[in-house]
């Protein structure tokens, strides 16, 4: 198992999140394991990004945030959705990396199990298409908030790719190095997805070309209902 460093998370979440593109997070849980190699990610910036939840400050739900790098933020949205981050930078900086969309690597079945409702077929490109649907097939919920994802005993945690892990390399980390890119891969940037503000930097990163990355949405205001005398 070729766990990816917390030195790796140890920068700004801007350069870590298309260093992310093709690794690996996967859950280990009674029912089996379930694999997911990243396509899809947006970087948040902590205080300085009025788009993130750190922003305004700690508070007990995004307390992991400020914490060490490495961790999994974990949050709850639309009083329906998890959505899985990972802690980048450190030393308060709050700043995270969002998991937005991944392909299928390993327990397959199982995540199909976990994603089928009233047994229609789901297509294997829509199994974590989009943040609410990968921690739904990996089975990701609160519970893991603040799991550390660089140690092996952790349920939760970050790996290479198969085409990361040569000799070359694990000497490449070991040397503190830029990580190695995967290869024969073009990353593309662009607005981030759903956020009111600061929604025009570019910091989603995706794979071009790759069926699993989501569908960009922009952000669409509230209606304020019309109170009338």
């Amino acid at each position: 198992m070729h766990l990816i460093p917390r030195d790796f998370f140890a920068r700004l979440s801007v350069p870590v999140a298309p260093d992310l593109l093709g690794c690996v997070l996967e859950h280990q849980t009674e029912a089996g394991l379930v694999a997911v190699e990243l396509t899809e990610v947006e970087a948040y910036a902590g205080a300085s990004d009025p788009a993130s939840h750190s922003y305004r400050g700690k508070t007990s739900r995004n307390a992991v945030m400020f914490g060490p790098p490495g961790h999994a933020y974990v949050y709850f949205t639309y009083g329906m959705h998890f959505c899985v981050n990972v802690v980048c930078a450190g030393n308060g900086s709050a700043s995270a990396v969002l998991f937005r969309a991944g392909r299928i690597v390993a327990g397959e079945q199982l995540a199909r199990t976990r994603r089928t409702r009233e047994g229609k077929m789901i297509a294997f490109r829509d199994l974590a298409r989009g943040p609410a649907r990968l921690c739904q097939a990996l089975d990701i919920d609160r519970s893991l908030d603040g799991a550390d994802l660089c140690v092996p005993d952790s349920p939760l945690r970050m790996r290479w790719p198969q085409a990361r892990t040569t000799d070359r390399s694990e000497a490449v980390l070991a040397r503190g190095d830029d990580p190695p890119k995967p290869p024969r891969q073009k990353i593309l940037s662009g607005p981030r997805v759903g956020v009111s503000q600061a929604a025009e930097r570019p910091w989603r990163f995706w794979i071009e070309g790759d069926p699993t990355v989501s569908v960009y949405r922009p952000a669409t205001p509230r209606r304020r209902k019309l109170v009338t005398p």
